[in-house]
């Protein structure tokens, strides 16, 4: 395939003009009371990471609206939450302490953008306001804001995010145990697998 290849800032600027000012001012690199409160009813944030190489990766963070921590104007912390056990996301963090956070809130079309370096903790004064469901995090990450600014509605405008009439029908859809099988080569039948992964959903929450 033929491409037109973009490699130099200066080609890029060819085609997308500097932004204004304000732009770039809007990073508050703090968090104020308006990114508290955005953060405080936000059940939803993706964590970007990247290796030492730089390999990319992002993983997504779910908890009930409040449970990611404000230590301060510089500091928060996610809990880390039982998985797949392939704690990628914490391996990046050991070997590149830089991340990404995107904050979202349901309804809400604007995001709240933090860039932050991260460090990996198993223990804090922070830990037992940590709990939910009764369960304590054996490991949590506290990041250090050195960026934070809202970003625009636009991308969940064009993508009509929230609105449930844009919605595909879940039927039209492969259910992660059929592709797992597909992908995987598994023997086993779809349902099967199915059960199994709603199981261990219900059952290893926390």
């Amino acid at each position: 395939m033929e491409m037109r290849r973009v490699e130099t800032e200066e080609q890029l600027r060819e085609i997308v003009k500097e932004p204004p000012r304000t732009a770039w001012d809007k990073d508050i690199a703090r968090i104020d009371e308006h990114a508290r409160t955005i953060i405080a009813h936000s059940p939803f944030v993706l964590l970007a990471t990247a290796d030492a190489d730089g390999t990319c990766d992002v993983s997504p963070r779910g908890d009930p609206a409040g449970s990611v921590l404000v230590l301060d104007d510089r500091h928060l912390v996610l809990a880390d939450r039982p998985g797949n056990h392939r704690v990628d996301s914490l391996r990046n963090v050991l070997r590149n302490p830089h991340v990404g956070l995107l904050f979202i809130v349901p309804g809400m079309n604007e995001t709240l953008r933090v860039n932050d370096t991260a460090a990996l903790v198993s223990d804090g004064p922070f830990f037992d306001d940590l709990v939910v469901q009764g369960k304590r995090p054996r490991l949590a990450v506290v990041v250090e804001v050195t960026e934070l600014y809202m970003h625009c509605a636009k991308a969940f405008l064009r993508s009509s995010l929230w609105q449930p009439d844009t919605w595909p029908d879940r039927k039209s859809l492969p259910s992660l145990g059929r592709i797992a099988k597909d992908q995987m080569g598994l023997k086993v039948p779809a349902k099967v697998i199915d059960a199994g992964l709603a199981l261990d959903a219900r059952t290893n929450r926390y």
